[in-house]
């Protein structure tokens, strides 16, 4: 088995400013390091357990499939907060089947990212 000491995703965004821009100002996602100089240096955000890296620049978006899932405390003010910043709302916030709280937005790639939120009653909250 590989023995994986850390992680992250890495996105080639095809306009890199407008991309840092909205994961860092309009998510408002904290930065772990940045690197290079440039429109197409590199920025490295904290994605709770995980990492998110911009870095250089696509020719194209991201494959279709690609999709992001972000864990928050409070999905209704997570919507507040990045519909008030300008981020594009898929769908608003809602008890899904399975009984998360989802809301679906997109970054200006179009990569679509699913913001959670896991209510106190829900299984995975719990421990057998």
């Amino acid at each position: 088995m590989v023995h994986v000491l850390s992680s992250r995703i890495l996105l080639r965004p095809t306009d890199p400013e407008r991309s840092r821009a909205f994961y860092g100002e309009c998510l408002g996602l904290p930065v772990y390091r940045e690197f290079g100089t440039g429109p197409e240096r590199g920025t490295v955000y904290f994605l709770g357990g995980g990492f998110l890296e911009l870095s250089g620049r696509g020719d194209a978006p991201p494959a279709p499939g690609l999709m992001l899932w972000l864990q928050v405390a409070d999905v209704r003010a997570a919507h507040a907060e990045v519909s008030a910043r300008g981020a594009e709302v898929l769908r608003e916030p809602r008890r899904e089947p399975w009984g998360l709280d989802e809301m679906w937005i997109s970054d200006p790639d179009g990569v679509r990212i699913a913001v959670v939120e896991v209510p106190g009653d829900h299984p995975l909250r719990f421990r057998p």
